[in-house]
Formats: structure tokens, C-alpha cells, sequence
């Protein structure tokens, strides 16, 4: 289930079958920032209907498919971030215009030439605003039960987005967490 120690860079919260949240419901969130004073994530199942080109020209040819941006979180929806993850043996400290997060995905600096970036990138995705925590209270929600902390693999931040990411990141992390994946949310509806 994980605690909020073992919430650092690179991890992922799964939201829990029962939280109802409509902004957080069956969501995916990688970990970018986890500090004392509080806590910075991308929800990375959400697409939105918008196009990456229709808002970052230079960059929306190079956006993963599906090339629409998604909504990172109900945090500054107008601030735009992109995560990349990077070719095998591509180091994040080499390539200009990128802070690392964890192994091969770091943010990118969207004022830089996509030219310098894209060659060495296995994947691009956008994002329209964050998920964010004060301190301590992300410890609350996992203590509570809402999220379940989750290693990340570098292919979650690009893979095809939608409610299969929620299962599919479930399902490998074996029983009992596996066992989640077919829950209905709502026991009342079931």
C-alpha cells in the first residue's frame, strides 16, 4: 500500500477503487517533486480533447500519441509540462533544457528547440496544470487510504492513456493490489 515515506520522485499514486474525487477518480499520478512543504504530480491518464499543436506549435508534432494534451491535475490548468523519457543510454544530465525526475524521464524546458531534445527522447507528454499537495497532507489521504504509493516504470509517463493505465499499473503489482483492478468504485452500485 506504501506510505508517504515511500513517496519520492518517479513514484506513482494510484488512486484507490473508493476515492470518488471526480478530479481524481481511477487516476494514474507520477511523483515529480515530494519535499516537506508539499508535493507535485501529473495525473497521466486524462487526455483532454485539445491538441498539443493547438497550444505548443513547436512541440505538438513531437507529443506521444495520443497528441492531445492532458490534464496534469485542478492545479493552474494555464501552466503547461512536459515530461520526456529518453532512449536507452541517453543520460538526463546531458541533454540541455531537462531536469531529471528519475532514470530516463525528466521535465522539459518548453523554451527550448525540440530539435536538441526529440532525437533522444523515446516519448514526449504534455500536460495542462498539476496535481499538488501541502505538506502533510498527502500523508493524510494515503494514510486514509485514498492512494496507493507504487513504483513507476519509465513507459507509464508515455503509454496510451485511460482508464486501462489505472488496471494495468494495478494488475502488476500482484495480489493483494492486483485484486483491486476489477473493483467497482462505488460498492452501493454494484
Amino acid at each position: 500500500m506504501g506510505t508517504d515515506a515511500d513517496v519520492e520522485p518517479g513514484t506513482l499514486l494510484v488512486a484507490a477503487p473508493q476515492l470518488l474525487d471526480q478530479n481524481f477518480r481511477r487516476t494514474v499520478v507520477f511523483i515529480i517533486h515530494h519535499r516537506a512543504e508539499g508535493t507535485l504530480g501529473v495525473v497521466l491518464n486524462r487526455p483532454s480533447e485539445v491538441s498539443v499543436d493547438d497550444v505548443l506549435p513547436r512541440w505538438g508534432p513531437h507529443a506521444s500519441e495520443p497528441q492531445s494534451l492532458f490534464v496534469g491535475g485542478p492545479v493552474e490548468q494555464r501552466t503547461a509540462i512536459c515530461l520526456a523519457a529518453l532512449r536507452t543510454g541517453v543520460d538526463v544530465g546531458s541533454v540541455s533544457g531537462m531536469i531529471g525526475v528519475r532514470g530516463p524521464i525528466g521535465l522539459v524546458d518548453l523554451d527550448g528547440d525540440p530539435a536538441d531534445l526529440v532525437p533522444r527522447a523515446r516519448g514526449l507528454r504534455f500536460f495542462a496544470g498539476y496535481a499538488g499537495w501541502d505538506a502533510d497532507q498527502l500523508a493524510g489521504e494515503i494514510d486514509r487510504g485514498d492512494w496507493l504509493v507504487v513504483p513507476a516504470l519509465p513507459d507509464d509517463v508515455i503509454a496510451p492513456p485511460g482508464p486501462e493505465l489505472w488496471g494495468r499499473v494495478l494488475r502488476r503489482q500482484g495480489p493483494p493490489l492486483a485484486f483491486l483492478a476489477t473493483h467497482p468504485g462505488d460498492v452501493k452500485l454494484n
